[in-house]
């Protein structure tokens, strides 16, 4: 049994039990990959997959705890590398972020510069999607960021607070909310078509929430996960936008008015997730460190590491980067 087995078997699991897929996902070929699960099953004595003609169905039921133990083995391997290069005080690899396209786009680039300029041989990859695609995609990154109404997010990881944000109105210069002068309530509010992000036509979601706390119905015109796409639609006179205040740039949207959003609203803050038991690259935690300077280095390190519980200051007010 080696690792490469191991991580061959849960590529095979991770991708739907698609052999094609799953030697794409680790860069072996198909042959060489059916290969080596062979071998696996004929040294345990037994199949992991249930097998329909040359097609994988599915886990079998002696496979289920095998894949759960070659997880945190893969997972207790990839740390003692991490040890070993911190030690070492090699600073080249890649680090993988999966983030919200809103982070990626305003928030991560003057920070992810930062770290490339000190770590010029760290390649970073940016996997950027919806929230729920970024808590399941923690197995491969090396930390993730999402946004929550306040409340921590239900991981199973460590939740690191970065930044508390407010949502904004953008809406074009001649819409009737201008003339108001100061934030709508919701009930003026949902008498407007709204574009927003795609969570928000989520019954559980922040906006409706606060929409049916107030007895009124948001009209959704409109979602989208990018907020660029949220202006694009916002300038053909589709409905109002409503989404981070980091995603406003008053020199990119100079043709566009910011209207503060409804004081229901609650506050919102962004968080990093680091998987339980995960050790951080230093150029990863020098980037989550960039991102939450608030934050003692020391006490973030012990903390990840399982030796503090965590104790978090607040968590500053976003503030626009230069």
């Amino acid at each position: 049994m080696t690792l490469t087995q191991l991580r061959y078997l849960v590529a095979i699991a991770d991708s739907n039990f698609n052999i094609t897929q799953a030697a794409e996902r680790v860069h072996a070929t198909q042959p060489g990959l059916s290969k080596q699960l062979k071998q696996l099953e004929d040294e345990l004595g037994f199949q992991l997959f249930l097998r329909r003609g040359r097609s994988l169905e599915g886990v079998a039921p002696a496979g289920v705890k095998i894949i759960d133990s070659a997880r945190k083995i893969l997972a207790e391997a990839a740390n003692i590398r991490s040890y070993a290069a911190n030690e070492r005080g090699e600073f080249r690899g890649r680090l993988l972020l999966a983030t919200t396209h809103t982070q990626a786009r305003y928030v991560l680039p003057n920070v992810i510069a930062d770290v490339t300029r000190r770590y010029p041989q760290v390649s970073v990859d940016l996997f950027a999607a919806g929230d729920a695609e970024v808590l399941e995609k923690l197995d491969e990154a090396d930390f993730g960021m999402i946004s929550t109404a306040g409340s921590t997010p239900q991981t199973n990881g460590i939740a690191v607070p970065l930044f508390r944000w407010q949502r904004v109105l953008l809406v074009p210069k001649s819409h009737p909310l201008v003339a108001k002068g100061r934030a709508p309530s919701l009930l003026e509010l949902s008498r407007f078509p709204l574009i927003s992000y795609e969570s928000s036509t989520l019954p559980e979601s922040s906006l409706q929430r606060a929409f049916a706390a107030a007895g009124v119905t948001p009209q959704i015109a409109m979602t989208a996960r990018d907020a660029n796409l949220i202006k694009t639609y916002v300038r053909t006179g589709l409905g109002a936008g409503l989404l981070a205040e980091m995603a406003v740039n008053m020199r990119e949207d100079d043709d566009l008015r910011v209207i503060p959003a409804p004081l229901e609203l609650p506050e919102c803050i962004t968080w990093a997730i680091v998987p339980r038991g995960r050790v951080l690259r230093e150029y990863a935690l020098e980037l989550l460190q960039g991102l939450a300077p608030q934050i003692d280095r020391q006490d973030l390190r012990r903390i990840l590491e399982g030796n503090q519980l965590p104790s978090w200051p607040q968590p500053p007010r976003w503030q626009a980067q230069d």
